[in-house]
């Protein structure tokens, strides 16, 4: 049976489908059998597409995000994934307060997955330049790597 992650930052047009990007290619490469999905906590942006710079730095590194649309996570995330992975504590928070009772999804940081990085934010670029961008796809690649192997050898 196949896992599932969702992730997770504010508005869901920056860092969230960045590392759905990186992730989906990251299972890819290694063969795991995942559904991956994104979502912001905040309404703000609900059936955008994802900002011009993070589908710029994707494209760039032989991405194609352009067709992803901003949704907000909603009660029956916590049902419906495994993994709610934020990107940032504030999100993080935000989920914990969200997640009902009886959901399913284990809540982490994406970059608790790393060695090291345990308890960091992924960079939010939003109010940054394009090179902000590609901070935030070092830190979601890293990040999507180490998660796809922790999954991985969980099986």
């Amino acid at each position: 049976m196949a896992k599932s992650i969702l992730f997770v930052c504010l508005g869901n047009i920056c860092r969230s489908p960045l590392a759905e990007a990186a992730f989906r290619g990251e299972a890819e490469r290694i063969g795991l059998n995942v559904e991956i999905d994104s979502a912001g906590t905040g309404d703000w942006h609900l059936g955008y597409p994802p900002d011009p710079r993070a589908v710029a730095v994707a494209e760039k590194n032989g991405v194609d995000i352009s067709h992803l649309r901003a949704r907000k996570v909603g009660a029956d995330d916590f049902h419906a994934f495994d993994h709610i992975i934020a990107l940032d504590e504030q999100n993080l928070a935000n989920l914990k307060r969200m997640q009902p009772p009886r959901g399913k999804a284990k809540l982490s940081l994406l970059l608790d997955h790393v060695e090291g990085r345990e308890g960091q934010a992924v960079a939010d670029p939003y109010y940054g330049e394009a090179e902000h961008f590609d901070v935030t796809w070092r830190d979601v690649t890293e990040g999507a790597r180490a998660l796809a192997r922790r999954i991985a050898a969980e099986g």
